[in-house]
């Protein structure tokens, strides 16, 4: 081994000697003698300077990585010009991988490499290298930098990052059609050599496609790729360095292509008749069968639709495209008759919807199949002639039992069995039309009248005689035909206003008329005057042929006081037949009107009454009005103060009145739910009221009365009637209050009560020998407060 070391370090010698010769030939420097550093200041102090020769020995270094050998492999030797080999300097170095994978003789400046290097993993190291004083360890150059270059070997072959690949091509697509491109990587050194120098080639389907060896472009080598013969490819493509050289290195990737599909195939049905089968009653919409063509092709390519060819199946029936199954769903378009026709055949074609124009000359894309329908029979109702209903026209004076008109129905069937005809009563509730069950004669069962109702539409029925189950109807519409049976009228009561300055031939109103009547050819009218008023003198009628008419003035000087109101009788008639006619009367009012013509005033009392008057005596009129309502207004002041007095008396003698209430009423407006006559009832003093026998006393009180039978004279209400005349004084003076319909309140209890208190505080009093017998005396509304006190104090002395 130490041979095979020493060889490969001569090499290394030959090559880093040229570098050095290099490496001299590079320039000078200057050269710093290294001085001493002061510890105290930290400064260094220069002893002496000169300008030398650069002080280093060596350029970059190399290499080779994937080194197998037992010794360190000799990398290169580092040495400065000041060295006179008597030992004194030492060589250290520092940096990546110094001292590790980097090892250098402090003597003799040489470096070695101790571990297997790899350029793929790290493609150079950077050192720095240091001349040092064996014995005062100072530096004798300056620290300088140097590279070691891992040189590359062929150690790694290509490799397809992004596979396997997938990709696609249409089918029948030309040779050359381009279908991917793969790439692969070589971790080499692309500048040194050729170990990163890849081609590539195929070594599995090389038949259907093809490489380019330097670009790795893959294309369609056949122009047959057919999907529906196989619709995928695997490939195998090799990657190989050293361009392909003996000795180099390869990788290679699977890679799948997909055919994808073009619309070569037309549709075609698996066979060439269906047959299917329908009854004659199924209706109209109803699915009788489906049928499907194969396309080998996929996706849209097989989307196809179908259509009928023949031109009586296309009148019958309808053929529509699933579109989840691609079927042909053929239905009833127009109903089916048995007795017409058994069976038909129907030409049923499928067609590509997506046609590619490149594979025309292929062939059709399209197939034909014959699906053959056969129309069983079945009992049907009746059926009308025509099935749509019809329409009838009758006069509206016809006479009862007059012919309108007839329905037909037939049985559809080949048995034809006889129908029986009937109205649906629910659209003829009156009865108006009749219908001959056998013949479907219908006829009239009531008088028409078409300014009533000009239409009727009923249905009529049809069953079989012998299956009442087997029924249809259809609509009549039956149409009223106008007869002159109304005379015409004026539209409205018409009223017309002239004035009295009118001039002769003036038109002052335009009229029109209505006719109930419907007549086919249009109305047509004509007015004139009335007999009765031929001999008019003051208006004439004008016939304006569009079936309306002007009123004219004949003359002028009207005068409301003379007639304020002309009736003009106007005759018109309808053009028939027969001719028709009626009278209108035109009312027309004399008015005032001012000097443009505007009417202000038709009345003629007003008018009478200001011409006779003078202003004189309008005014006259109106003082004499005046006082009038003067008058009035005091009578009912000096009434309102009487009705004043008379209240505040009824006031008083109200205030003497206990009233007992044990009935929760409605309120204030609530008056039914007690007696109100006490309330209302007025006293009658003695003062007031007396007679030759002594005062009435029957509407006093009763402890009144007694006052009054036990003194001998009447009670004083003086104190009362002082308070009361005060008040109304005051109320009389004040300007702030309205001088009459008022009401006044006197809260005045009066000074004293004879009865003294009934309070039960009092009366508590075993003291008190307070006497209220009296109260037995008060009449009836006081018996039960008399029973309370009387009875009670003579139990409790009794016990």
């Amino acid at each position: 081994m130490a041979p095979h070391w020493r060889g490969g370090a001569q090499v290394l010698a030959v090559t880093l000697g040229i570098l050095q010769c290099c490496g001299w030939l590079s320039g000078q420097t200057v050269r710093t003698s290294v001085g001493m550093m002061e510890r105290g200041s930290e400064q260094w102090s220069a002893m002496s300077h000169e300008r030398v020769k650069r002080g280093w020995v060596w350029n970059q270094f190399f290499v080779v990585e994937e080194y197998t050998g037992t010794e360190p492999l000799y990398v290169g030797k580092i040495h400065s010009d000041s060295d006179e080999g008597d030992g004194s300097i030492k060589y250290t170095i520092s940096g990546e991988g110094a001292g590790t994978i980097f090892i250098i003789d402090e003597v003799t400046g040489d470096i070695h490499a101790t571990e297997r290097l790899d350029r793929e993993e790290k493609t150079f190291y950077t050192l720095r290298a240091q001349a040092r004083d064996r014995l005062t360890d100072a530096p004798l150059e300056p620290e300088s930098e140097f590279v070691i270059k891992v040189q590359d070997i062929n150690d790694s072959e290509p490799k397809f990052l992004e596979g396997p690949y997938i990709g696609s091509v249409a089918e029948l697509s030309p040779i050359g059609t381009s279908v991917m491109k793969v790439m692969a990587s070589d971790a080499d050194d692309p500048t040194y050599g050729s170990s990163a120098r890849i081609v590539y080639s195929v070594l599995d389907g090389e038949r259907f496609f093809t490489v380019d060896r330097q670009t790795g472009v893959i294309r369609t080598a056949v122009a047959d790729l057919d999907r529906e013969t196989q619709d995928r490819y695997e490939l195998v493509v090799k990657a190989t360095d050293m361009a392909g050289q003996m000795g180099g290195l390869s990788g290679s990737t699977t890679v799948t292509i997909v055919i994808t599909d073009v619309n070569d195939n037309p549709p075609r049905f698996p066979q060439k008749m269906y047959q299917f089968s329908v009854s004659e009653g199924a209706a109209v919409g109803t699915p009788i069968g489906r049928v499907i063509a194969t396309d080998a092709d996929m996706g849209e390519n097989t989307d196809m639709s179908y259509l009928i060819k023949d031109e009586e199946g296309g009148e019958l029936f309808r053929v529509s495209t699933d579109g989840d199954t691609q079927e042909a769903v053929i239905t009833i378009k127009k109903p089916l008759d048995f007795e017409n026709k058994h069976t038909h055949n129907v030409v049923v074609e499928a067609v590509n919807k997506h046609v590619d124009p490149r594979f025309v000359d292929l062939g059709s894309f399209r197939d034909q199949t014959i699906v053959r329908v056969s129309v069983s029979d079945v009992d049907e109702p009746p059926i009308f002639i025509p099935l749509t209903g019809t329409t009838m026209e009758v006069q509206e004076d016809a006479r009862l039992g007059a012919l309108v008109g007839i329905v037909t129905a037939k049985d559809p069937d080949m048995d034809n069995v006889p129908v029986r005809f009937s109205i649906d009563r629910s659209t003829d509730q009156e009865q108006i039309f009749n219908i001959d069950p056998v013949t479907g004669a219908i006829t009239l069962g009531k008088i028409l009248d078409r300014e009533t109702a000009g239409w009727h539409n009923i249905t009529v029925k049809a069953v079989e005689a012998d299956n009442q189950s087997m029924a249809s109807q259809t609509a009549v519409s039956i149409r009223i035909l106008d007869v002159n049976d109304n005379p015409p009228e004026l539209a409205t009561p018409y009223e017309a206003s002239i004035c009295e300055d009118a001039k002769p031939g003036q038109l002052i109103h335009t009229i029109s008329v209505v006719d109930r009547d419907e007549p086919q050819s249009g109305h047509r009218f004509y007015f004139t005057l009335a007999p009765e008023a031929s001999n008019n003198r003051h208006f004439t009628l004008w016939d304006i042929k569009d079936n309306t008419a002007g009123i004219r003035t004949q003359r002028s000087g009207f005068n409301r006081q003379e007639q304020n109101v002309y009736l003009l009788p106007i005759l018109v008639v309808d053009s028939g037949p027969p001719a028709l006619s009626s009278t209108g009367t035109l009312t027309i009012h004399v008015c005032g009107c001012d000097t443009d013509g505007a009417i202000q005033s038709c009345n003629a009392t007003a008018y009478v009454m200001s011409a006779a008057l003078s202003p004189g005596a309008l005014i006259a009129l109106l003082v004499c009005i005046l006082i009038l309502i003067v008058l009035v207004l005091l009578i009912l002041t000096l009434k309102r103060h009487r009705k004043g007095q008379r209240m505040s008396e009824d006031e008083e003698d109200m205030r003497d009145n206990v009233i007992k209430y044990n009935d929760e009423g409605g309120g204030e407006q609530d008056t039914q739910a007690y007696d109100m006559s006490a309330l209302r009832s007025l006293y009658d003093f003695p003062e007031v009221k007396s007679s030759d026998s002594g005062p009435d006393l029957r509407s006093v009180p009763q402890w009144i009365q007694n006052r009054v039978v036990g003194d001998g004279g009447p009670a004083d209400f003086s104190v009362f009637k002082g308070y009361i005349r005060k008040k109304v004084e005051q109320a009389d003076a004040d300007l702030s209050v309205p001088p009459y319909d008022s009401f006044q309140t006197y809260a005045f209890e009066g000074s004293s009560s004879p009865a003294l208190s009934l309070s039960s505080i009092r009366t508590l009093s075993t003291t008190s020998e307070q006497d209220f017998s009296y109260l037995s005396d008060w009449g009836p509304r006081f018996r039960q407060l008399a029973g309370y006190y009387a009875p009670a104090q003579a139990e409790e002395e009794g016990s």
